[in-house]
């Protein structure tokens, strides 16, 4: 993917609240390794905020990418296994 141009303030925190929100939506319906990617994509575009950037954020999307999610997502939790192919028998 080629590097883009840094977004403008307002687009910049209108994109962040669509990732989570995507995120969350990736969480209601189970699909946990959709929702881990957006939940990164999301966190490394939030990590670029300012504070005053971040308060414009809504309160429940930063509660749900910073805390709940890092339940089920943090460095602490086991990585997801890689899916291994089945073989028929010989």
């Amino acid at each position: 993917m080629a590097q883009q141009e840094p977004l403008p303030e307002k687009e910049l925190i209108k994109e962040v609240c669509r990732r989570i929100r995507v995120a969350r939506s990736y969480w209601d319906a189970h699909n946990n390794r959709a929702c881990r990617g957006e939940r990164e994509r999301a966190l490394a575009l939030y990590n670029t905020l300012t504070k005053e950037q971040k308060d414009q954020i809504p309160q429940e999307l930063r509660v749900w990418l910073r805390h709940r999610s890092e339940k089920y997502f943090g460095a602490h939790r086991t990585p997801p296994k890689s899916k291994r192919s089945k073989r028929s028998p010989k």
